[in-house]
């Protein structure tokens, strides 16, 4: 099973993305750490979808970005070729049934956690500001991606309500607008280049990284019983 990925690295620090799945992603100090965690990334990704995958998988790196971000704080700004290109509305379709699908499973391990102040988490900073520690503070933090995300594409979104309806709500608007499928890049904030394809992808790449942190918490301090797993991770 090939599984073809992007490479965004400044150094050694990596992200590696896979470019067939969308959203799944790996960390690490190296390009081959992080290619050792993928294999694990698919399984955890294909079982979320209610799917099976291959025990014998291959990387293959098919685009790199050197960036000067914060790659290990999972500061990114890669485009993929492959989010250039148009869409048919079949394929938006079920892109976007994925991103829903990933704001309603997150919403599900939050809901789950049985005290959503309570963390076990070191304080850190990151580019961002304070990385969140705390349930509502990870829950927090997601959902207000979706007025920034649609905004960086001309989606005039919000963030009220829960992540699935403000995330709904702003796919809504989107399709209001006549030319949407022809995924025009666009350049948003910080010079930094926009599709609605790298929407969708980063909606769900942001949902697994603080979905996994979260998960990973509430493990170590409520035990993995007393915790919803929807992502499989």
């Amino acid at each position: 099973m090939i599984i073809n990925c992007v490479w965004e690295h400044n150094g050694n620090d990596t992200l590696l993305y896979a470019t067939d799945y969308i959203g799944a992603y790996t960390r690490g100090e190296s390009l081959e750490i992080a290619k050792a965690k993928m294999p694990q990334e698919i399984v955890a990704y294909l079982k979320w979808l209610g799917g099976d995958t291959s025990d014998n998988i291959e990387i293959v790196i098919v685009g790199e970005k050197d960036s000067d971000l914060a790659i290990k704080d999972a500061d990114s700004n890669v485009l993929f070729e492959s989010e250039k290109a148009p869409l048919t509305a079949d394929e938006y379709e079920k892109l976007k049934a994925l991103a829903l699908k990933s704001a309603k499973d997150f919403l599900a391990l939050y809901e789950s956690i049985p005290d959503k102040s309570a963390t076990a988490i070191a304080e850190r900073k990151t580019f961002y500001g304070n990385v969140p520690r705390s349930a509502d503070e990870m829950y927090t933090h997601t959902k207000n991606i979706n007025e920034y995300y649609f905004a960086e594409i001309e989606v005039d979104a919000d963030n009220n309500g829960n992540i699935y309806e403000c995330r709904k709500r702003g796919f809504e608007i989107l399709e209001t607008k006549p030319d949407y499928l022809n995924n025009s890049v666009v350049e948003g904030s910080y010079g930094e280049d926009w599709s609605l394809r790298k929407v969708l992808r980063r909606f769900i790449w942001h949902d697994r990284i603080h979905a996994r942190a979260m998960y990973r918490m509430a493990v170590k301090v409520f035990g993995a019983e007393n915790v919803a797993n929807p992502f499989s991770f």
